[in-house]
């Protein structure tokens, strides 16, 4: 098997010429749990993997850790039964979130990703600004957007009709409904996914993502429970894991994700809401809030009804979201450099 049957491409072959990889092997990390790795170099084989001391004590940081969809240089040893990380490749593509909280560190969900499907159930899931979340998050990293509305055998035709002109409004990303119940939809699914290529599973818990696995991977490979007696999910994934199908697509599950918190998302704010962009142009001052100015075209557009309220108030709420958490990371950055220059006069004055 070639290392490009998982996704090592040109773009990570140019990438692996700046790093040092003497005695060392390429591989991609396939899961993360606690702190423990899981790496693979070919679709069969997949061993355990340690980060050195030294090098996690450089990364500081989790976002600069490995993460599920990483590629990495690793020192096979114990016979190739376990390896030791060296080093981790530039990223091309991210998926990533406020970690949950106040706090406002970013946690990486997958890396290396071309295509993130993000899952919405017909059901009581059905979550217009919980989608609209994604979709920033997808936008964000760079990652191509597919919406996936499963349970469709729950939602009677005018309701499946309705839920897909509410997400086209939001989206003009593609949008397949199906069901893991009639098969519906299905091969139009599993016809999205190419063989090289690194997609994810976005939503939350119950909407049906490990049973889509089950069903591609053509057995019950993962546990499945029903949802709960109030309509919500139940957990059944516990880790990011990325698995290679039988024809060629890498897919990554994650576990349900109640809280998506923006972490300075400007631009994949405003691709998500072009609508809003497109009538900010209007308003009468160049740095409108579109709260309070005299002369806002997007508040008039709310008073008209020609936009929706629910989106406004959405959109302010994730700008405002997104501002905060960008200004906490440029203050942090700000008091390391600090830090960085105390340590270096410290050291002279200490040399002397």
């Amino acid at each position: 098997m070639e290392l490009s049957d998982l996704g090592f491409d040109q773009w990570f072959a140019a990438q692996a010429a700046e790093l040092e990889v003497d005695g060392c092997q390429f591989a991609r990390v396939s899961a993360v749990d606690r702190g423990a790795y899981l790496i693979m170099r070919d679709a069969s084989t997949e061993v355990t993997a340690k980060l050195p001391g030294k090098l996690k004590y450089q990364m500081g940081k989790s976002v600069e850790k490995p993460c599920v969809g990483d590629w990495v240089t690793a020192q096979y040893h114990d016979n190739d039964t376990a390896a030791t990380i060296r080093r981790v490749f530039p990223r091309r593509t991210f998926l990533r979130r406020k970690t949950a909280g106040r706090r406002t560190k970013a946690q990486m969900i997958a890396v290396n990703v071309d295509t993130a499907f993000i899952v919405q159930s017909c059901h009581v899931d059905f979550n217009p600004s919980r989608l609209e979340r994604y979709l920033i998050m997808a936008t964000d990293g760079n990652v191509e957007p597919i919406v996936l509305l499963t349970k469709t055998d729950l939602a009677t035709p005018e309701q499946l009709d309705e839920k897909l002109a509410t997400v086209r409004s939001i989206t003009p990303a593609r949008v397949i409904a199906l069901s893991n119940v009639t098969g519906i939809g299905f091969d139009e699914f599993q016809q999205a996914l190419a063989p090289g290529r690194t997609y994810c599973l976005l939503g939350s818990s119950g909407v049906g993502k490990t049973t889509l696995i089950n069903r591609l991977m053509g057995h019950d490979a993962f546990e499945t429970r029903a949802v709960s007696s109030t309509g919500e999910g139940v957990h059944t994934t516990s880790r990011r894991q990325l698995i290679v199908l039988g024809q060629g697509a890498m897919l990554i599950d994650t576990p349900g994700m109640r809280e998506i918190g923006i972490v300075g998302a400007g631009v994949g704010v405003d691709t998500g809401f072009e609508d809003l962009v497109a009538l900010a142009a209007e308003c009468r001052y160049a740095d409108c809030s579109h709260e309070h100015e005299p002369g806002c075209a997007v508040r008039a557009a709310v008073e008209t009804d020609e936009l929706d309220e629910g989106r406004y108030f959405n959109y302010l709420k994730l700008k405002k979201e997104s501002e905060y958490t960008e200004m906490s990371y440029r203050d942090k950055r700000k008091k390391d450099r600090a830090f960085g220059r105390f340590i270096k006069s410290a050291k002279k004055r200490k040399k002397r």
